[in-house]
C-alpha cells in the first residue's frame, strides 16, 4: 500500500508544475494498459487549478486513455505472456473468467461498461486483445467509455468547481454505477420500446 500512496502522491504532483497536460496523457495512456493509478487523480486536480481547461483535460484524457487500450490490446494479441502478468496481477482467475464470459456474450457492451467500472480497465483491454475481440468494436467502445467517464468528471468540476471534488472523491464508484445504469436503460430503451 506504501507504494501506491507513493504513486498516488506522484500523480497528483504533476497538477503544480507546467507539464501537467503532458503528465496527464502520460498517466492516462499508461494507466490502460498497466499503470495503477487512475488518471482521473489528476484530471480533478487539473480541472480545479485551471477550470476553463477542464474538457481540454478532458479530451486529452480520453485520446490518452484510448491509444493506452489499443498498447494494451497489442499486449494481450501478441504478448500474452506478459499480459496475463499484469490481468493477474490485478485480478484473479475467477475474475479474468468472469471477463471472458462478458466478452462471449456482448463484447462491446463489456469493453464499454469496463471504461467505468470497478474491475481495473487494463484487465479488459488487454484481455480483449488475447480473445481477438473486433478492433474497431474495441475503439468505439473504449472511445464513448472512457470520454464518457472523463468529461463527466471535467463537466461536474467545471459546473460546481471544489466542492464538487469531494463528492466524486467519495461518491466516484456509486456514481459510475448510476451513470452505466442509465446507459443500459437507454439500450434498452433504444432496443424494445423505440
Amino acid at each position: 500500500m506504501k507504494l501506491i500512496r507513493k504513486l498516488y502522491d506522484w500523480v497528483l504532483h504533476w497538477a503544480h508544475t507546467p507539464y501537467g497536460a503532458i503528465a496527464l496523457f502520460i498517466i492516462s495512456f499508461a494507466e490502460s494498459s498497466f499503470f495503477p493509478i487512475p488518471p482521473d487523480v489528476l484530471l480533478i486536480a487539473l480541472n480545479l487549478s485551471k477550470p476553463k481547461k477542464s474538457f481540454f483535460y478532458a479530451a486529452v484524457c480520453t485520446v490518452a486513455a484510448v491509444l493506452g487500450g489499443m498498447f494494451g490490446y497489442y499486449i494481450g494479441l501478441k504478448f500474452w505472456d506478459i499480459g496475463s502478468k499484469i490481468i493477474l496481477y490485478y485480478v484473479g482467475m475467477d475474475t479474468f473468467n468472469y471477463v471472458k464470459h462478458q466478452f462471449e456474450l456482448h463484447a462491446g457492451l463489456a469493453i464499454f461498461i469496463a471504461g467505468f467500472g470497478p474491475i481495473p480497465y487494463k484487465v479488459f483491454t488487454i484481455s480483449a486483445g488475447f480473445f481477438h475481440i473486433n478492433f474497431t468494436t474495441f475503439v468505439i467502445a473504449s472511445t464513448l467509455s472512457r470520454g464518457g467517464r472523463f468529461f463527466i468528471v471535467s463537466t461536474l468540476i467545471y459546473i460546481f468547481g471544489a466542492p464538487i471534488k469531494v463528492f466524486i472523491d467519495k461518491y466516484f464508484n456509486l456514481l459510475c454505477i448510476i451513470f452505466l445504469l442509465l446507459v443500459i436503460c437507454g439500450f434498452i430503451l433504444l432496443k424494445y420500446v423505440i
